[in-house]
């Protein structure tokens, strides 16, 4: 898939090829909202708590005898129907949160930036190497880009001269790229990233490239038909004598 690639000046230096298995996959709109609402619940911190009739201080006595006052029965005066007593099956401390496997959070992403690329939603910066940590400086720079009000700026590591410069722009947000998740991508509009980033983000979440690299940390140096023996000395397998195989 080709983007074009822009510098902080808004002008168009070249086209680029970004990973098809980041930018270019259907859109999985249950493992999207799956994602989102396991976003939303961990948010949600689980402090609310209400007392029960038992927890209300006092109430410890009978308000009146049981007959022959005319009155409703009652055992407390903090009994819930009472005014200051207990609340029926109010909230307790509890936690919301929830857990996804991996492999679905990288994918409901990789569905995300491929629903930004096909909506022409997505910028690619060459670098803000040149910015200064400036809010006008930034103002102008998202102003030639032609993005939106909502911008999510996401650089390869923290940069502090485009935290400084956006910081005070409303609806503009920077986040390194090993942060970036499905949730930060859908409740901004426009995404603004560089070319760095994309290469770590390919690192990070593209299936292809952990694969290779998977092959690459199982056989060392290339070299398959190798193992380790007790004293961590690499030989080949053909080489290992049979007698000592279960030896200590």
């Amino acid at each position: 898939m080709e983007l074009q690639l822009k510098n902080i000046q808004g002008d168009s230096v070249k086209t680029v090829d970004v990973p098809e298995d980041l930018f270019g996959i259907p859109f999985n709109s249950a493992v999207v909202h799956q994602a989102m609402v396991m976003y939303q619940m961990n948010r949600r911190q689980g402090t609310a708590s209400a007392k029960t009739r038992s927890e209300v201080a006092g109430g410890g006595r009978k308000p009146w005898r049981q007959k022959h006052t005319g009155r409703a029965r009652h055992g407390s005066i903090r009994s819930p129907i009472w005014r200051g007593g207990g609340v029926t099956f109010g909230p307790k401390l509890r936690s919301f949160r929830r857990e996804m496997p991996k492999r679905m959070r990288n994918l409901a992403l990789r569905c995300v930036l491929s629903q930004k690329a096909r909506d022409s939603q997505v910028v690619i910066i060459d670098s803000f190497g040149g910015l200064e940590g400036r809010t006008k400086n930034m103002a102008e720079t998202l102003k030639v880009l032609n993005v939106g009000s909502s911008v999510l700026i996401v650089t390869r590591d923290s940069e502090q001269n485009v935290v400084k410069a956006a910081h005070n722009l409303p609806k503009v947000w920077t986040l390194p790229v090993n942060l970036l998740n499905a949730q930060e991508l859908l409740r901004r509009q426009t995404l603004v990233i560089t070319l760095d980033a994309i290469t770590r983000a390919q690192e990070l979440w593209s299936p292809n490239h952990s694969d290779s690299d998977d092959s690459k940390n199982n056989k060392p140096d290339g070299k398959p038909g190798m193992k380790e023996n007790q004293i961590g000395n690499a030989v080949p397998e053909d080489k290992v004598d049979s007698g000592e195989v279960g030896k200590r």
